[in-house]
Formats: structure tokens, sequence, C-alpha cells
């Protein structure tokens, strides 16, 4: 770790950086993996490669203010890049490898990009087919080889190699430092997309002084577990405001080292490499994660089953009750200490000081299940305007049912309607070119977050759930869908669901069910596992039901489902039913599903 940063006197991101560069040299910085194996670059080598870029930018023509696009996997080009533009006094402009051509034309368009930077043929293809129709964009610099482009387009864009840019960089004078140095810390650095719950993503304006706030409460939470030298993993999608911020821009801070995962299908073997010590992710993975766990659980032999159910339920117990354990107890749990929990820690590589949840709303029950079995899980609450994080449990002092308190130097008051409002330097600057939806959102130096909730007596912060959301029944009672949601994708038949009943007498849902629970289920009723072919099956309703009875006598009556439907394939990012963060886009299930939600009320 480098020295104490006081955030608060940093004029920007990049001069941060290379102040850290200065100090820690030598020592690695960024690892991915080449040949099989993860490999360093050092904080010198990091250095060299963003000095040349920025010098290569600057000599293409980029100025101070464009906007740049970037389309990077988790990768430490994505690194790179982004502080090179920075450097340069550009705004990068992140954009989602999963962007179809369209996505990416909106973007374009909307930010107004000069250029474009992309790292594997693979994301070139759509990102040409969109800068094609684009009038803006000038210049696209490629890490692989970049196919030509035809027709107009081919006069109007240039092409160029990375590498080639860092090399005229490396050949041009070396005036970055003095650029840095003239950088006002309100300048915005960054265009951070929104992921389009609700409609078209909006450039979310970011300054160096949002994010170096959002910094300064990351680091004020989590130096209570001692920071020294850390180890990140970073496997969320680097154009998402939480990953960006938490994954790239706060270990920069701290001197940290960024490992990068592979992908989420590798990520329990890049766990055991990289050896985290800190790990951020969407709930979405945690919820995988137990039911991974739970399913490996009941292949075991009843000893072991017997084993997990006991450090589960002390660990519980240890959480609720404060900790107040009998002798008996104790010594069980010093048992399970050294069987149960001691193993599930090694699978996340075995050093890991804490998980933070963000991104969404984690439920209590998942969160309390990797406590009880070792693993500190904090779940934090933010936006994208807030660069992101508002909220999170301090390591020592949590609440599962809360997103924790605000971070140092964030105010949050509820306004009488319940809606959450949060005031401080995190606060985005505004929406890209969008004055009215600015103008919305940003009043009187409050950002309106479009959630509701509530502060408890020790200023812990509660979700209630999207003020959009919330459905009104047709008797005027107002229901979180979200709550219930969160149930049904507990049962270990259910992996989705989506629940509808806004201005209707009660609820419905449509429901997905979970793959290695159909597969299974499918072979022992001798059908087919193929979920369009099976999602009019009135056994596997049958079976569905049950999950869905199960949860219905566990809340209110208002909260009950009374009918669903399932889904013929599930939400994903390819169908743009999930945001790339994973979150559900209602009303993109609502013009695929509607008919048939509708259909439930008879």
């Amino acid at each position: 770790m480098g020295a104490a940063i006081d955030y608060r006197a940093v004029g920007s991101l990049p001069a941060l950086f290379f102040d850290q560069a200065r100090a820690l040299g030598d020592k690695p910085l960024l690892w991915a993996k080449r040949e099989d194996a993860y490999r360093p670059l050092s904080w010198r080598e990091v250095e060299a490669r963003i000095r040349d870029l920025a010098r290569g930018l600057r000599a293409l023509g980029i100025a101070p203010g464009d906007r740049v696009l970037l389309v990077s996997e988790n990768r430490p080009e994505f690194f790179i890049a982004t502080f090179a533009i920075m450097a340069a006094r550009a705004i990068v402009v992140p954009a989602y490898t999963t962007n179809t051509p369209r996505d990416h034309a909106h973007v374009l368009r909307d930010s107004g990009a000069a250029a474009a930077l992309v790292t594997t043929g693979a994301l070139a293809g759509p990102l040409l087919r969109a800068v094609a129709e684009v009038e803006d964009c000038r210049r696209v610099v490629g890490l692989e080889p970049l196919p030509a482009l035809a027709g107009p387009a081919a006069e109007r864009v240039s092409l160029h190699d990375w590498h080639e840019v860092e090399r005229l960089g490396a050949a041009a004078p070396d005036d970055i430092d003095a650029l840095v140095a003239a950088v006002p810390r309100g300048e915005t650095c960054c265009l951070i997309y929104t992921s389009g719950t609700g409609g078209a993503p909006k450039g979310v304006m970011l300054s160096h002084g949002n994010i170096l706030c959002n910094c300064l409460g990351a680091y004020d939470l989590l130096k209570d577990f001692g920071l020294g030298d850390e180890v990140f993993l970073c496997f969320l999608p680097l154009s998402h405001s939480y990953e960006f911020t938490c994954g790239q821009m706060f270990p920069m801070s701290i001197g940290a080292q960024i490992y990068y995962a592979e992908g989420v299908d590798q990520l329990g073997r890049n766990m055991v490499e990289a050896r985290p010590t800190i790990m951020t992710a969407v709930p979405r993975l945690y919820e995988t994660m137990q039911a991974r766990i739970l399913r490996g659980l009941a292949k075991q032999s009843g000893l072991k089953r017997w084993l997990f159910a006991t450090a589960e339920r002390l660990g519980r117990k240890r959480y609720e009750d404060a900790g107040s354990l009998s002798a008996r107890e104790r010594l069980l749990d010093l048992l399970c200490e050294k069987l149960v929990r001691s193993k599930v820690r090694a699978r996340f590589g075995g050093r890991l000081k804490g998980l933070v949840s963000g991104g969404g709303p984690l439920n209590p029950d998942v969160g309390l299940f990797f406590v009880a079995l070792g693993l500190r899980l904090l779940q934090g609450y933010g936006q994208t305007e807030a660069a992101p994080v508002i909220s999170c449990n301090r390591p020592f002092a949590y609440r599962m049912h809360t997103v924790g308190p605000p971070l140092k130097e964030v105010e949050v008051r509820i306004a009488e309607d319940g809606e959450i409002l949060v005031r401080g330097e995190l606060i985005m600057t505004g929406y890209w070119n969008q004055p009215e939806a600015t103008a919305a959102v940003l009043r009187d130096g409050w950002l309106y977050t479009g959630d509701v909730g509530c502060l408890d007596t020790e200023g812990y912060l509660m979700i209630t759930d999207r003020k959009k959301d919330i459905v009104v029944l047709s008797g005027g009672d107002n229901v979180s869908p979200a709550r219930v949601e969160g149930f049904l994708t507990l049962q270990p038949e259910i992996s989705q669901a989506m629940v509808s009943g806004d201005k209707r007498p009660h609820l419905v849902c449509l429901l997905v069910p979970d793959p290695d629970w159909l597969r299974e289920w499918a072979a022992s009723a001798g059908k087919t596992d193929e979920l369009r072919a099976l999602s009019g099956d009135e056994d596997l309703r049958k079976a569905l039901a049950q999950a869905v009875e199960r949860v219905n006598r566990e809340v209110s009556g208002l909260e009950r489902v009374r009918h669903f439907a399932v889904a013929p394939e599930p939400f994903s990012i390819e169908n743009e039913m999930l945001t790339p963060s994973l979150k559900v886009r209602r009303h993109v299930v609502r013009r695929h599903y509607g008919a048939q939600l509708d259909a439930l009320y008879g």
C-alpha cells in the first residue's frame, strides 16, 4: 500500500495515479492471464504505457474535452486506456462489451465521441458497424487488427493500431505532467451510461471529485479491516460505475493489486489463483454461489450435511443473538470452523477480509448464509448518479436487513413521500445533454434517487423499492415486487422471477426455473429439459407451484402470488431482458410477456 492519501487534496484521478506510480515503482499493479498463468504489470510499466498512449492520442488530434469511447473486456488495457484518456484531459466513455451495433450507435451519437478504442476483433465488429453510421466518430484504435470499413465510412474514419499509437506517443514530447497538473477537480472525467432498466441509457457526467469522494468513503469504510497489501479480483463489467469506481479507481488509490478474471464461468478458479482480500459483486452472483454450494452439499454424506447445517445454524445464532452460544455450542462451533468454514473460505482464495454486495438489493437471508459460514458480507447501496456508492454496512457493525449508514461526507435524508435524497461531492454534475432530465433529479443540491426507504434510529438506511417499480394494487395498497421476487428466487426450483400487479387486485408473476433443478426434475420425470418445450407443461407448473406456495406462507396476504406463468427462456443480456449488471429490465420483459401476465387475471 502506498502512502496515506488525503483524498480531499487530490486534484484529479491521473494525478493520484502518477503519485502512486512514483511511490510504488516496480511493485505489481495489474495481473492478467497469459499462457494459462497470471502475470503482472508493475506500476512503472503501466505508467509508461499510459503516458505513451495519452501522448499518442493527442498526436491523433484528441483534444481536452473530447469524448472517447472505450470497448474492452476485463483486462489491463481497460485501466491503461482509461487513465491515458483522462491524462489527455479527454472524457472516457466506457461501453458494455455486450452492446449491439444499435447500442453503440446510441452511445456514440449521444456522447458525440470523436474516437473509439477497442481491444479485440470480436468486439470491433459491432462497434465498427455503429461507427459507420455515426458522423462524429472519426478514429478507431484497435489492440488487434481491425477489419476494413466499406463505403463512405472508409473515407471518413481512420483506423489505427493501438501499439502504433503508443509508439507515436513515445516519440512525442512529454507534456502529460503539465497537462494533468492543470486539471480541476470538478472537471468531467467520464460519461457512464446507465444500464437502461427503464428505457434508453443516459450519460451520467462524473467528475474527478465525484469519484475521489467515493474513494474517500470506501477508504474510511474498509480501513476497519486493516488495509495493507490488498488484492482485488475484477470480474463485473468495467463499464458499470460499480466496477469502474470500486474495482479500478479505489484499488488504485490505495496501491492495491488488481487481478482480471477470465469470466464468470472461470471465477471459482480465478479466486483460488488470485486469492483476493476484498471482493465486490452483485447480489445475483451471491445467490448463484449459494445455490451451487447447496447443490453440491446435497450430494455429500449425511455427516457432512449435518456439519454444514450446524455451522450455518451456529453462525446465524452468533449474528442474531450477538454471539451468545452455550459451552457445548462453542465447542461445536470450533469444530465447524475447522471442518466447514475454513473449506468454504478456501473456495474464495483463503484470505478474504470481506465481500461487498452492491448494484441491487441483496436478500438478507443470502447475506446471512455467507456470514454464518465465516465470510463477512457487507451490503451497500448506490447509483451511477452518485459515482456510485452512497451507503454500506461497516465491517464490524453490519445489519443484514439494511444497506448501512451513509459513507463519509455523504448526507442522506428521506422526503415526505419516502424517496431517498442524497447530497455530497459524490453527486454527478448532470446527464449529458439532458438538462430537463438533470433538473428532474438534481434539486437544491440534492439527488432525488427514485428509491424509497427509511433510516433507522442508528442512521442505517433501509431500501423499500424503486419508486417507479412499486406496485399499487387496485385497492390502493403498495407492494414491493423486489421483496417478493427475492423470496421466490431463494427457492431451489426458481432462478428468476418478475412480479406484476399494478392497478390489479393481486400479484401474478413470471418464473424462470433454475436450470440445474430443471435438468434433474426433467430426468426424474422422463421429459426433455428444454425450457421452451416445457414452459406449458402441467407437471412443471405443479412442481413450481409448490415453491410459490412456500413463499406465500412466508409473506403477507397482499404479497402473495395468486397465479404465475413460466417463461420459455431465461432473462438474459442477449435478449435484453437483463442489464449487463444482471438487473431485470422490467419494461422489456413486459413487452415480451405482458399478454401472458395479463391473461393470468382471467
